[in-house]
């Protein structure tokens, strides 16, 4: 398997692609300029927004992928380790007027908290101002939902082949409380699961119950 390093091998067998860090999905004329300066500098084919809120630049010559991530700068940050993928956002109270919930602000302070941490597979986190969930929290990895009382916590959704809604763990949390609750989910997930295993199959295999007993009932802001 092509290691990250020298981009995801493509389709075709020979070029490569390489995916953006894009915090919340919030971006600057700056990080949209540098994009485009280094898609026109290599030639690139394909540049793809992502249902994670990221830029796909694909097409790239195996010769060009070590510039590419050079010219990019922190936008492309090689993976060494199953990771948190990314941190999607709905504009949450920034914009939109169902906003509940600050939803950009907590997706910033995840992706800080987060970004550096291994796991045993890869980990997607979606945050929603609402419970309309335009940050898809209900199917991801770990979903926090805005309501008009606080955040609610949600672990082990998935949207792949398999897919499966998050279960609520917790409700009326604080910003603070919120990102307390999915530390200890993720570092008890990072203990007990299997190598590659995501949280849904995760979750399915040791029980709800079991999570319950061993994690949430040590959360100090949740009734159980």
């Amino acid at each position: 398997m092509t290691g990250l390093h020298e981009g995801i091998l493509q389709r075709d067998g020979k070029t490569r692609a390489i995916v953006t860090r894009i915090p919340a999905g919030m971006v600057t004329p700056d990080n949209l300029e540098t994009i485009a300066r280094t898609a026109r500098k290599y030639r690139v084919p394909v540049l793809k927004i992502t249902s994670g809120q990221r830029f796909l630049i694909a097409g790239i010559a195996p010769e060009d992928v070590s510039g590419v991530i050079r010219d990019l700068g922190p936008l492309a940050q090689p993976e060494s380790a199953p990771c948190v993928k990314f941190v999607q956002a709905c504009p949450g109270t920034d914009i939109c007027r169902y906003g509940n919930q600050n939803a950009i602000a907590l997706a910033r302070a995840a992706d800080g908290q987060f970004r550096h941490q291994h796991f045993p597979a890869k980990v997607k986190i979606g945050i929603s101002g609402c419970p309309r969930c335009c940050g898809e929290s209900h199917t991801r990895d770990i979903g926090l939902m805005g309501t008009n009382r606080g955040w609610t916590v949600l672990f082990g959704g998935n949207g792949g082949t398999s897919p499966r809604f998050g279960d609520v763990i917790a409700q009326g949390l604080s910003a603070t409380e919120a990102l307390d609750c999915t530390e200890r989910l993720m570092e008890y997930y990072r203990k007990h699961a299997k190598p590659h295993e995501r949280t849904a199959r995760f979750v399915e295999r040791i029980g709800m119950d079991t999570i319950k007993d061993d994690v949430v009932s040590m959360m100090p802001y949740v009734g159980v």
